[in-house]
C-alpha cells in the first residue's frame, strides 16, 4: 500500500503541468485536508505515535506554505524546511522512545507543550533579520555545512535515517516462543513509509506541488495505517496473534453448505495459573497458539475466549478434518515448555552460557481436549455445529482429557 500511495503521489506531480489550474490547486488544498483528517481520526482512535507524526507534518506543511508566500527565495523558505526537516524525524525519534499509550494519558500536555515551543523556535528562526529580536545569527548557522540547504541538510538525512531505522525496527519480529510469528503492526509500516515521502518532499521542496503531493501522500499512508491497525486491534486477538472471536463471527456468515468446526479447550489450565502464576499460563496460551496456527487440511484457528480455541474447516468435511485435529493434539502434547526461573537473565547469550552449565530447566506438558462436529441435515446453522463441538468436547474432559471426540 505504500508503494502505490507513493507511485500515485509521483504520477500526480508528473500530470501536474496538464491539470486545469482548478485541479492543479487541489494539490495545494489537498495536503490540509488528508492531514488535518488523519490528525483528527488518530485523535479518536488514541494512537498517540500517529498523532505525533500527523501534527508535525501539518505544522511543516503550513510554516512552509506560510513562508512561501513571502518569496520561494527568501530566507524564511530555507529556514522553515531546515528546521523542520530536523524536526518531524525528532519528534518521531521521540515518539518511538517511549511505549504507546493512546493519546488520553498523564501528564499528556507536555507534547502540546513540546510543540508549541517547536513552532516558536521555527518562528523565531524564520524572522532572523527581520527583526531586532531575531537578529541575524541565525543566517550564519543556518549556512553551516550540516544545516544548509536545499536539497534536505545533511543533519536532517541523519536524523531521518535514524528514525526510519527505527521504525523499521519496530517491524521487525519480537522475541518469544519461537514457532509464534509476530506479524509486523501496520503503524510501524506506516510511519516509516511516511518517512519516505517526507523525505522526497523535502528533496524537492523547491516545487510546491511537488511538495504539498508527498506531504500528501504521507498523511494517506499515516491515516490507511490507523485504520488497518485499528481493524487489526478489533479482529486479531493481541496475546496469541490469531483473528479473535469477531473475526469468526463474521467469518460464519459466509460459509458454504459444507464445513467442520473443532472446539479445543486447554487442558488444566487453571492450575497452570494457580501454580505457576499468570505468565506461565500467558505461555502456555501462546504455545498452543503457534500450534494451532500452523494447523493444516484447510482450518483457520481462532481464539474464542479464555483458553479455548476454535478451527474451522471451510469446505471440508468432519471425516477430512479430525486426521488434522488429532495431529494438532499430538504436536502440543508432544512439547516441552521450560518454565523460566525468576533468576534467569533476559540477554540470550547469557542464558544459553548458563544453560550449558546448569541442569535443566524444569519443564511443563501441556495437552488440550478437541471436540468436532460438522454442518449437516440437523445442525444447519453455525451456532448448532458450535454447540455440538462443545458438547464433543466436554464429553472429551469427562472421558479423561487429551483426546478428540465427535
Amino acid at each position: 500500500m505504500p508503494a502505490v500511495v507513493l507511485l500515485a503521489a509521483a504520477l500526480a506531480v508528473a500530470a501536474s503541468h496538464a491539470l486545469p489550474r482548478s485541479l492543479s490547486g487541489l494539490i495545494g488544498v489537498g495536503p490540509y485536508i488528508v492531514l488535518l483528517l488523519g490528525t483528527a481520526i488518530s485523535a479518536w482512535f488514541n494512537r498517540s505515535r500517529a498523532l505525533i507524526m500527523l501534527a508535525s507534518l501539518l505544522a511543516a506543511y503550513a510554516g512552509y506554505s506560510l513562508a512561501w508566500d513571502l518569496g520561494p527565495q527568501s530566507f524564511a523558505v530555507t529556514a522553515v524546511l531546515t528546521a523542520f526537516a530536523v524536526l518531524v524525524p525528532f519528534n518521531v525519534l521521540l515518539a518511538l522512545a517511549f511505549p504507546e499509550r493512546g493519546v488520553r494519558q498523564y501528564r499528556n500536555y507536555r507534547w502540546l507543550l513540546l510543540g508549541l515551543a517547536e513552532i516558536l523556535i521555527v518562528i523565531w528562526i524564520a524572522n532572523a533579520g527581520r527583526s531586532s529580536l531575531s537578529g541575524t545569527a541565525w543566517r550564519d548557522v543556518l549556512d553551516h555545512w550540516l544545516l544548509r540547504s536545499p536539497p534536505t541538510p545533511i543533519a536532517a538525512r541523519i536524523m531521518l535515517a535514524a528514525a526510519f531505522a527505527a521504525a523499521l525496527a519496530r517491524t521487525w519480529p519480537r522475541r518469544g516462543l519461537k514457532e509464534l510469528r509476530r506479524e509486523p503492526r501496520p503503524l510501524d509500516i506506516g510511519i516509516a513509509a511516511a518517512l519516505v515521502a517526507f523525505f522526497i518532499g523535502c528533496e524537492w521542496a523547491t516545487a510546491p506541488l511537488a511538495f504539498g503531493a508527498f506531504m500528501s501522500a504521507a498523511g494517506v499512508i499515516l491515516l490507511a495505517a490507523v485504520l488497518q491497525e485499528s481493524h487489526r486491534l478489533a479482529f486479531r486477538d493481541e496475546l496469541t496473534n490469531l483473528p479473535s472471536r469477531r473475526a469468526l463471527e463474521e467469518r460464519l456468515t459466509g460459509l458454504g453448505p459444507t464445513y467442520a468446526i473443532g472446539m479445543i479447550d486447554v487442558d488444566h489450565f487453571k492450575q497452570f495459573n494457580d501454580a505457576h502464576g499468570h505468565h506461565i499460563g500467558d505461555q502456555v496460551l501462546k504455545l498452543v497458539a503457534a500450534r494451532l496456527a500452523a494447523i493444516e487440511g484447510g482450518g483457520t484457528s481462532y481464539r474464542y475466549g479464555g483458553e479455548e480455541f476454535c478451527v474451522l474447516f471451510s469446505d471440508r468435511t468432519l471425516e477430512q478434518a479430525l486426521p488434522h485435529l488429532e495431529q494438532l493434539r499430538k504436536d502440543i502434547e508432544d512439547y516441552r515448555m521450560a518454565v523460566r526461573g525468576g533468576d534467569r537473565p533476559k540477554e540470550r547469550g547469557t542464558g544459553s552460557r548458563l544453560r550449558a552449565t546448569r541442569a535443566p530447566e524444569k519443564t511443563l506438558s501441556v495437552t488440550v481436549s478437541i471436540g468436532a462436529a460438522e454442518r449437516d441435515a440437523t445442525l444447519i446453522r453455525p451456532a448448532l455445529v458450535i454447540r455440538a463441538a462443545d458438547e464433543a468436547l466436554y464429553r472429551a474432559k469427562r472421558a479423561g482429557r487429551n483426546r478428540v471426540m465427535r
